[in-house]
């Protein structure tokens, strides 16, 4: 085929062209098709130089087409690796859905939005009372405060908010009431425990900085290697006061395991029920894959 493309791009006599297809004929490589266009060729050498040159063109292209074939389907069996495997396509949405979001407004989602608030609130439930946070401010050694217990909090909330991010703009709208009811349950909190109205609204205002603050470190930890996340860990979960690596390195462990677990979970329970576990902060063996467990619901998500 190499001969034939270096007789095409000189414009060689028919001898040539006639010498380079016999070269052709013997290799056992050439397809069935390709011998049979080269026999052709041979039959209709008499019409002139033109025709021939016309015919072995279409010969390079079909070559070219099957050897571009089967090196599309080699690719298809190679391993796809973390960095090349397939992401999930965007959600396709209608002009006018876009154009109501663009104002503001929430446009038609999977499932109904008084359901997706219910599992909202479900899931934030989940993140505040089937968390042990006793024993995070024991063997991380926090002080037992409103702000350390946001802080656990907040972990919890943004592994919840990364998994639902998966699940196309229904997950994006749940998200959004998560983080509501995390504000709505803080500054209950605030007034339960008799902090000053005042001094409760700055409070809360500079929690919502660390908050944003928090997701992005987060973000880029989980996104990372364990260094970017044990320092995101240490800048917002420990607020920079965290002599002990071994700290660091629980938590580290914890935060891997725990988005694990719930990469694992079927996006259609979480929107339909908002139920989520937590592992242990501490076990035996953490580098284990545990499989979760099918949440139980009515015909309305219930």
């Amino acid at each position: 085929m190499a001969a034939l493309v270096r007789a095409l791009s000189c414009q060689t006599g028919v001898t040539q062209w006639i010498a380079g297809c016999s070269g052709l004929l013997q290799t056992a490589a050439v397809p069935g098709r390709c011998r049979r266009m080269l026999c052709s060729i041979f039959q209709r050498h008499k019409a002139g130089p033109f025709q021939l040159s016309k015919f072995c063109g279409g010969l390079i292209q079909a070559n070219g087409a099957i050897t571009q074939q089967n090196r599309s389907f080699y690719n298809t069996n190679k391993h796809l690796s973390a960095k090349d495997s397939l992401q999930p396509s965007e959600e396709k949405v209608g002009a006018f859905t876009r154009i109501i979001e663009a104002m503001g407004f929430t446009g038609p989602l999977k499932y109904s939005r008084w359901k997706i608030k219910v599992a909202a609130l479900r899931m934030y439930t989940c993140c505040v009372e089937k968390t042990d946070f006793e024993e995070f401010f024991n063997r991380c050694q926090m002080p037992d405060t409103l702000n350390s217990w946001f802080l656990v909090a907040q972990l919890h909330v943004w592994m919840c908010l990364v998994r639902l991010k998966q699940e196309g703009r229904t997950g994006k709208y749940m998200c959004r009431y998560i983080v509501h009811c995390m504000w709505e349950d803080v500054e209950q909190r605030g007034k339960v425990m008799g902090i000053n109205s005042a001094v409760l609204k700055e409070d809360l205002k500079r929690m919502v900085e660390n908050f944003y603050a928090a997701l992005f470190g987060y973000d880029e930890g989980i996104l990372s290697d364990d260094h970017v996340l044990a320092a995101a860990l240490w800048r917002n979960l420990f607020n920079r006061n965290c002599d002990d690596p071994r700290h660091l390195e629980l938590l580290v462990e914890y935060v891997r395991k725990q988005v694990q677990h719930l990469d694992a979970l079927s996006g259609e329970d979480l929107l339909l029920t908002g139920e989520v576990s937590w592992r242990p902060l501490v076990e035996s063996n953490a580098r284990s894959i545990l499989k979760p467990l099918s949440p139980v619901y009515n015909d309305e998500g219930l």
